[in-house]
């Protein structure tokens, strides 16, 4: 297993949730952190939580100019080790309710975010040789909740850009990987996974799994896994 010792991740939605509990994993592991979201006082917030090894920088990861200053300031801080494509948000719309300016909003949050992300890694980690990406997906992208086509279909094709990235990197010892989590204590959906108590996972608890494949040999790949607590609701779920 690899020391991560003064490495350099990418957590994209990094200020609350799965992204937060995964930023500050990493940073205690001993990473350096370049923690992305567009709430700037959550990143402050976090990086003095943090003693300095998270860097916070205010990034609008749906645009293309932004992403691309945002990995110019990741830089500077040494070559990119780990991305994490964590950025997203939730929707429960049936299709015959979702405006067409909805699914874009959905798409750029949770696919196109990921698509500029992974590229600007791509680029770095290729003529570095080597790195990791690793995407949040959902159990969205195996068993969908009814009255979600978008959420759904970002997370379907977020399975597919993985396999494509896990293709492309192979020859370069870029290795790209899908983490599906069950029902997480998060902002993702305010009102229902904010209040979520007992069968739930806690951001920390990805935190702690992401860490572990961060530290995996550059020569191995986690390419999917699924998490979730025992008694949630999944298979054959309604």
């Amino acid at each position: 297993m690899q020391d991560l010792t003064g490495k350099v991740a990418l957590v994209t939605g990094a200020s609350s949730g799965i992204g937060r509990g995964i930023a500050i994993a990493l940073a205690q592991a001993g990473m350096t952190v370049v923690a992305a979201a567009r709430r700037q006082d959550r990143l402050a917030a976090l990086a003095q939580e943090t003693s300095g090894r998270i860097v916070p920088v205010t990034a609008d990861v749906t645009d293309e100019a932004a992403v691309e200053r945002l990995f110019a300031e990741a830089d500077r801080s040494g070559p990119l080790s780990l991305l994490v494509n964590n950025a997203g948000i939730a929707d429960d719309r049936a299709i015959d309710d979702l405006t067409l300016a909805r699914w874009r909003e959905v798409m750029d949050a949770n696919l196109t975010s990921a698509f500029l992300c992974s590229r600007a890694a791509m680029r770095r980690m290729k003529a570095q040789g080597g790195g990791r990406i690793m995407t949040i997906g959902s159990l969205s992208a195996s068993i969908p909740r009814a009255h979600s086509p978008a959420y759904t279909a970002s997370k379907f094709a977020l399975e597919g850009l993985t396999r494509s990235l896990a293709l492309d990197g192979r020859d370069h010892l870029v290795t790209a990987g899908i983490l599906h989590p069950g029902a997480t204590r998060s902002e993702l959906a305010p009102g229902i996974t904010d209040k979520l108590q007992g069968d739930c996972l806690d951001p920390a608890q990805l935190g702690e799994l992401m860490t572990y494949i961060a530290r995996l040999p550059p020569e191995l790949s986690l390419l999917d896994a699924t998490i979730l607590p025992v008694r949630i609701p999944f298979l054959g779920r309604g």
